[in-house]
């Protein structure tokens, strides 16, 4: 097991050198001058004298190589260099974001697992009856209904019936928890069943699947209790497709959720992106493209352990 752990965590470094110079050379692949294209507007009154300074200041005078050598090292040290847009660090751009994204992004993915595990077990036991149709309802129309849309229901609903409105203005969690939950609960719950939809029809599939399995009818016959048979020989056997959906949907959603962050008045690393992108802050733009990509690499490693603990035949593979 512990060469197996090993092994697939060696293997993380590889690609995140492969992600980083795959990322800095697309970067440096955009047409015309970085300096020339974020001064579009001033132009006419810009003198090659500050267009050189600008591109010294931030090393874009040095040849490349060097260039992704000091941001490799950078990068290493956690640190990331400064913004082109604001010119203050990037990694203090990004810590407070990131701590509101992965907050959401963990809290969307319980309310999803929460869902989408037991209906999609109950679906599968209850196959072509009404109990089955109407959890298939459920989650397509979890699957046509974008998470932004159900945000502003919850809103109008809560505005409308209640006349109340969640806190529009964010708390750090280690600040006032119970009103941090007020505001992220919401969205959570608008991005998780849009979330859950897709895990649930995965689970359905899968169980459906592993049901009619030879040692499932096996140990029926041997006078299993029919709970063990579903917890302990069926769904763990399942559950690995379901893995596999869950984790690439939460990391996505680490950077992915920028019309939602917007409705809620969340200023989450999806919302940097666009403003990053916007205001040509090609530096923090690679960052949180990297950062996203290492999401990427270390939820995928945790599910290889999380594979290899569910089924022993890949470890000792």
């Amino acid at each position: 097991m512990w060469k197996y752990i090993l092994k697939r965590f060696l293997l993380m470094f590889p690609t995140l050198l492969g992600v980083a110079v795959v990322i800095f050379v697309l970067i440096r692949v955009v047409p015309g001058d970085v300096v020339e294209l974020r001064m579009a507007g001033d132009r006419g009154a810009v003198s090659e004298e500050a267009l050189a300074k600008e591109r010294a200041r931030f090393g874009l005078d040095r040849p490349v190589w060097e260039q992704f050598a000091t941001w490799l090292l950078g990068v290493a040290r956690l640190d990331f260099g400064r913004s082109m847009w604001t010119g203050a660090p990037i990694l203090e751009e990004i810590k407070l974001r990131f701590a509101l994204s992965l907050q959401l992004a963990v809290m969307a993915t319980i309310v999803a697992v929460l869902l989408a595990i037991p209906l999609g077990v109950i679906a599968a036991l209850k196959q072509d009856t009404w109990v089955d149709y109407a959890v298939r309802i459920f989650s397509i129309a979890g699957l046509a209904t974008p998470s932004f849309w159900l945000g502003i229901v919850f809103i109008l609903g809560l505005l409308i019936i209640f006349k109340w409105l969640p806190p529009m203005v964010y708390t750090p969690f280690w600040v006032n928890p119970w009103q941090n939950l007020l505001q992220l609960i919401w969205p959570a719950l608008a991005v998780g069943y849009r979330y859950s939809a897709v895990a649930t029809r995965m689970t359905r599939s899968a169980m459906l699947e592993v049901l009619r399995e030879d040692y499932i009818r096996t140990a029926r016959a041997k006078g299993l209790v029919e709970k063990l048979v579903l917890s302990r020989h069926a769904l763990k056997n399942a559950m690995l497709p379901v893995l596999t959906v869950i984790a690439l949907e939460f990391a996505f959603l680490i950077g992915g959720l920028v019309v939602t962050e917007q409705v809620f008045n969340l200023n989450g690393l999806g919302l940097l992106f666009v403003q990053a992108v916007a205001h040509r802050d090609y530096t923090l733009t690679q960052a949180l493209v990297l950062l996203v990509a290492s999401a990427f690499i270390f939820v995928n490693f945790l599910m290889d352990l999380m594979y290899a603990w569910l089924d022993p035949r890949i470890r000792f593979r």
